[in-house]
């Protein structure tokens, strides 16, 4: 069945359960990048330097990346709606706290809560929206991923409009949104089945026992201190105003989403799943690289380019975190988020102290150097990486791959 059928099932025919949830999804992955554009208003407006700035993406993705042994264990004792209800919660509530922040150290706090409040959401929206769904999973799935690309390309938009203004109006704004996401999940969405078995909090950790789990999930590490550092670091090597920046990073955002719903999947039918990784670790090294030394319109042209690679590289690496090992893949992937998460809280602090030390060029060759090492992990951990000495064919998310979010 075509996923994009209007007929019974199709994407586009899907109860309002699913909408509600999946444009709550879409705000919710929003907040990722919305702080871009405005990182040098914000900077600016509370007397703030860089390194304190990027804070706000350090607190944020460290308590993500904590938050991944909480969510299944939250999730499988009180269900999905009550999950993605609270989570709702917790991020209107930090988010509008944010925007009445007088210190970068009382943003940084609340934008550390906004964290907890989205990881307890999105980590419960795929699984919620492929139960709500008519006619499979494959639609809903489709559209979840969807959500996602959405959400990543239109957050730096909705910052720099808001932003150009105040650097507050993008908080209350984002703060404002989830409260319509919470009445459309509280009015349209009914309570979920819960799991057979209940999540323990030291599941995910014992899935990284596995090899080929733990390899993917180190590769992926070293891969997100790429991605957050041009995602963190970039705005104020960039020095734009909010509507140039937010444009400059919409366009990222758009083509993360291409590539990564439309371009992977055809790239791993036709030249195998760790091929096309560690290629475009290579190339997304390379980028980075003329990004850094670069003038002006290279960077801003690699910035933009990056979000290809991105696309890419979050598609392989979920289907490898689900697929890789025997656990399951809920708790698989929390695992794999939970350390992969960590390298999106250290970026965003290290780049610019390393700035400090040396020169605005040296974190991009740091961030070069690291996704190589997301490469020579996967070349050297091929084995680990397959199912029985076998290149990974790519295949379908499924209804389980419930904690990859932010792809």
């Amino acid at each position: 069945m075509d996923p994009f059928d209007a007929g019974a099932g199709g994407i586009l025919r899907q109860p309002k359960a699913v909408w509600a949830t999946a444009g709550a999804s879409v705000v919710a992955f929003m907040g990722i990048g919305l702080v871009d554009p405005i990182l040098p208003s914000i900077a600016k407006g509370l007397d703030a330097s860089a390194g304190q700035v990027s804070l706000l993406f350090t607190s944020y993705f460290l308590i993500t990346a904590l938050a991944m042994l909480v969510t299944g264990f939250v999730s499988s004792r009180i269900g999905g709606r009550k999950t993605l209800l609270l989570g709702l919660a917790f991020v209107v509530v930090f988010a509008g706290l944010a925007g009445t922040s007088d210190t970068v150290g009382q943003l940084v706090g609340y934008r550390a809560g906004w964290g907890l409040g989205n990881a307890l959401f999105v980590s419960t929206a795929l699984a919620v929206i492929v139960g709500a769904a008519a006619g499979g999973s494959a639609a809903a799935i489709l559209l979840y991923e969807s959500a996602l690309g959405l959400g990543m390309a239109c957050g730096p938009l909705l910052g720099a409009l808001l932003g150009d203004a105040s650097w507050r109006y993008p908080f209350f704004g984002t703060a404002f949104l989830m409260a319509i996401g919470f009445l459309c999940i509280t009015v349209f969405l009914k309570e979920q089945p819960r799991p057979a078995r209940k999540t323990s909090l030291l599941d995910p950790i014992r899935a990284l026992g596995h090899g080929g789990l733990a390899s993917a999930a180190v590769s992926a590490f070293f891969y997100n201190y790429t991605f957050f550092t041009v995602l963190a670091f970039t705005p104020f090597v960039l020095n734009m105003t909010p509507y140039k920046s937010g444009a400059v990073f919409f366009a990222w955002g758009v083509l993360l989403a291409v590539f990564s719903v439309l371009v992977a999947p055809r790239m791993q039918r036709r030249f195998g799943s760790l091929k096309v990784l560690g290629g475009s670790l290579v190339l997304l090294a390379a980028d980075v690289l003329v990004l850094g030394y670069g003038n002006h319109t290279a960077a801003i042209a690699c910035t933009i380019l990056s979000g290809a690679f991105i696309g890419v590289n979050n598609t392989v690496y979920t289907e490898l975190a689900l697929g890789v090992s025997d656990a399951p893949r809920p708790v698989a992937s929390a695992g794999y988020n939970f350390v992969r998460w960590f390298a999106a809280a250290a970026a965003p602090y290290f780049a610019p102290k390393i700035e400090e030390w040396t020169d605005v060029h040296i974190p991009f060759v740091v961030a070069a150097v690291t996704a190589l090492l997301g490469a020579v992990v996967v070349v050297v951990r091929r084995r680990a990486l397959t199912h029985d000495a076998e290149e990974l064919e790519p295949k379908h998310a499924s209804e389980d791959s419930v904690t990859v979010f932010a792809n």
